[in-house]
């Protein structure tokens, strides 16, 4: 496979994938194409193109190879110590990270958007979802303005290596497998649910070193209600204020990939039970599945930084 056909293909099982349902994405693709060509020319020669194909800004061809990719190194968090790892260990075709660097990273804040469609979907207002979720796409886009976006692309074009990042379409493929599980298993308690999640060999392997599904909030002896993975995919955490309203909404648990302690105080405060799946485990279950499929066209995957290769 090339470089670009690998990323077409993240492309094609994040939009698969995505909560929203396909028929969702392709309206949003759509408009933004709409709104594209209508544009005056200044502001189409500053658009960033890749948008009109790729609804997910935090996933993107960082450095460019022409060569036919047999052997990728593949991580959680691929900077400049992973790109010199490459090099080190030769005959490396591709890098690919998993978290957004470089315009990348740049892009995060936007691909949040697709949290209130979510939020949405289980029964929040979409007026609601939509201003909380817009408050905090503006904190993430403060947050992330001054980072030094292009540090480890710098390193690899000196490498001369082919870079890409696939972030939300891994995290569109973990809250897919999950929300089937689930919906498959219907866990009755809390307890069941974390037990569910412990059976997946990414999460049985990070219980191991300390890092596996836990809870946050609630008991295990806590019947699961309606359970909803609003915290999965999205770019990054949500609107701290989000959790009342999913309470409103009928929903009793939340499983996420992680959580800060003000998120997790605001949760208490309505009364909603929090099952943190693990962060870089989650991040390993959404990889897999994606390099399950190049696994089958003879690339050799090799992995670090974090990522907990699990065939099926």
């Amino acid at each position: 496979m090339t470089q670009k056909e690998i990323y077409n293909l993240a492309i094609k099982m994040g939009i698969e994938a995505d909560l929203r349902g396909k028929p969702m994405v392709d309206k949003i693709m759509k408009r933004i194409n709409q709104k594209y060509e209508a544009m005056p020319k200044d502001q189409k020669e500053e658009f960033d193109k890749e948008r009109l194909t790729n609804p997910y800004s935090d996933s993107r061809i960082l450095v460019e190879t022409k060569k036919q990719i047999k052997r990728i190194l593949v991580g959680v968090d691929m900077e400049v110590g992973e790109l010199l790892l490459a090099d080190k260990l030769g005959n490396i075709d591709l890098v690919l990270a998993h978290h957004p660097e470089g315009c990348a990273l740049a892009g995060l804040d936007d691909v949040m958007k697709l949290q209130a469609d979510v939020l949405n979907l289980y029964g929040v207002p979409i007026n609601i979802a939509e201003n909380l979720i817009n408050l905090r796409i503006e904190e993430v886009s403060r947050g992330i303005s001054p980072i030094n976006h292009n540090e480890s692309v710098d390193a690899a074009k000196l490498l001369n290596m082919g870079f890409m990042c696939v972030h939300t379409p891994c995290d569109n493929l973990v809250a897919d497998f999950l929300k089937k599980k689930i919906e498959k298993e219907k866990p009755e308690f809390v307890e069941d649910l974390l037990n569910l999640l412990k059976n997946i060999p990414e999460y049985k392997e990070a219980m191991k070193i300390g890092v596996g599904p836990r809870l946050f909030t609630g008991k295990p002896e806590n019947h699961c209600g309606k359970i909803a993975l609003t915290e999965l995919t999205g770019g990054t955490e949500g609107s701290t204020q989000i959790y009342e309203r999913l309470a409103q909404a009928g929903i009793s648990t939340v499983v996420a990939m992680h959580m800060s302690e003000k998120h997790r105080e605001e949760a208490i405060k309505a009364h909603i039970n929090v099952v943190i799946a693990g962060h870089i485990a989650s991040d390993s279950v959404g990889l897999n599945l994606f390099l399950d499929k190049l696994a089958k066209q003879k690339i050799e995957i090799i992995s670090c930084s974090g990522l907990t290769r699990i065939k099926r």
